[in-house]
């Protein structure tokens, strides 16, 4: 088994005592080692590529909470709108837009989290303050957006050894959700979520407010990369 289970266990009990959702990131990794980290019980998984998640899904049981947390394109929504529990890069109205269009057509509420930037890196997807707060204007006055249920921020900090770096970033993150959540989002018992946190640092994460962490290779093992 490919799994590693002392990780998996500490990581998970962490989560369990602070009431934060690990979602555990299988991209690359097969069916079975998804399989059997089922199940030892866990139910939230990560996928970064449509076409991967659709097989996988097609393949593993149907109460897994599958998470898209790649960069969406919008013409790829309507293949996982029919099962996705939560899309975490939501980056534009445009793709929010979509998202609420395939959702209506399926019938069902899609889960949202809003990806703001706050890294270093450009190479990052994710919105600035000030387009989060342009996309929210248009968001609580668009008529007919039900099928898009915006449940709080996501993002990634720098990629760096510093901790001072990513604990800032990690605390803008905390500050944007709860201005935007007093602005926009006061009464919405559904807006109470903030994925920020990978291998690297999801401890820095759970210390500045995260509750939804992305862990991958603490405890799927480093991904093998092509010779």
């Amino acid at each position: 088994m490919a799994i590693i289970e002392s990780a998996y266990r500490k990581i998970a009990g962490e989560c369990l005592a602070r009431h934060v959702t690990l979602v555990a990131v299988s991209k690359t990794k097969p069916a079975e080692d998804i399989l059997a980290l089922y199940n030892m019980g866990h139910r939230d998984f990560g996928e970064n590529y449509v076409q991967e998640l659709v097989e996988k899904q097609a393949l593993l049981p149907e109460d897994i909470r599958w998470h898209f947390i790649g960069h969406l394109q919008s013409n790829k929504v309507k293949y996982i709108a029919p099962f996705v529990h939560m899309i975490h890069g939501i980056d534009s109205m445009k793709l929010l837009q979509e998202v609420n269009k395939q959702g209506a057509r399926k019938s069902r509420k899609i889960n949202c989290l809003l990806q703001v930037h706050v890294a270093v890196e450009e190479t990052k997807f994710g919105m600035n303050e000030a387009e989060l707060r342009s996309l929210l204007e248009e968001y609580s006055t668009a008529d007919e957006m039900e099928f898009s249920r915006v449940c709080g921020l996501m993002a990634m900090a720098s990629f760096t050894d510093n901790p001072e770096t990513i604990t800032k970033e990690f605390k803008t993150v905390n500050q944007l959700f709860e201005s935007c959540k007093d602005q926009y989002f006061y009464h919405d018992e559904f807006f109470r979520e903030m994925s920020m946190g990978m291998s690297s640092d999801y401890q820095l994460a759970l210390e500045e407010g995260s509750t939804m962490i992305r862990i991958g290779s603490l405890i799927f093992g480093e991904r093998k990369t092509a010779l």
